[in-house]
């Protein structure tokens, strides 16, 4: 039986939020927008705890590496497509965010098959904050000053995204032996 330790079961429950977070965020009134906010905030600040605690507790587990990221991804993307439905996003912005997601998590993949953990970098911890501000700004864009930095951070979010994904491209092939990546 797979017992779960405190830091996963945030982990998960971050995971449980996202279908909340939808609700309201697709729902068309102003309580519905500060409900989601406080949602995504409630979800993003687990972000930092459940890894705070692993690593203090000495709770680091591999189930919880798997978990965390996807987790991650869930949340700002599940967040970032209904802002590009509401407009309040660009679409190909998003794109490009969505895009160095998958990539950087095949590779990430590829190298794990080599025994290699290609861990998350300073950028990309930058790249999560950024892009965190962005959506709770944009979430609650009814107020102006929120939608100017929503737009900005999410632009610089982005901007993150590709440099941190180069990076990201670089370690990959200084750390993975090229030949035994099978190439069809």
């Amino acid at each position: 039986m797979l017992t779960l330790n405190l830091p996963n079961k945030i982990t998960l429950f971050r995971i449980f939020m996202v279908p909340l977070l939808i609700v309201f965020l697709i729902s068309p009134s102003k309580l519905s927008c500060i409900l989601a906010a406080m949602v995504f905030a409630l979800a993003a600040a687990t972000d930092w705890l459940d890894g705070h605690l692993a690593r203090v507790t000495n709770q680091v587990t591999i189930l919880g590496k798997l978990l965390d990221p996807i987790a991650d991804k869930l949340l700002v993307l599940s967040a970032l497509v209904p802002l590009v439905e509401l407009d309040r996003v660009a679409a190909w912005i998003v794109v490009v965010i969505l895009g160095r997601e998958f990539a950087v998590s095949g590779l990430r993949m590829i190298a794990s098959s080599q025994g290699i953990h290609i861990a998350a970098g300073q950028l990309g911890k930058y790249k999560m904050f950024a892009e965190i501000l962005a959506i709770f700004t944009l979430i609650l864009d009814f107020v102006p000053l929120f939608n100017f930095i929503g737009q900005t951070g999410i632009l610089v979010a982005m901007g993150l995204s590709v440099i941190s994904g180069v990076g990201y491209f670089a370690q990959f092939w200084g750390q993975v032996d090229p030949d035994k990546i099978l190439w069809v």
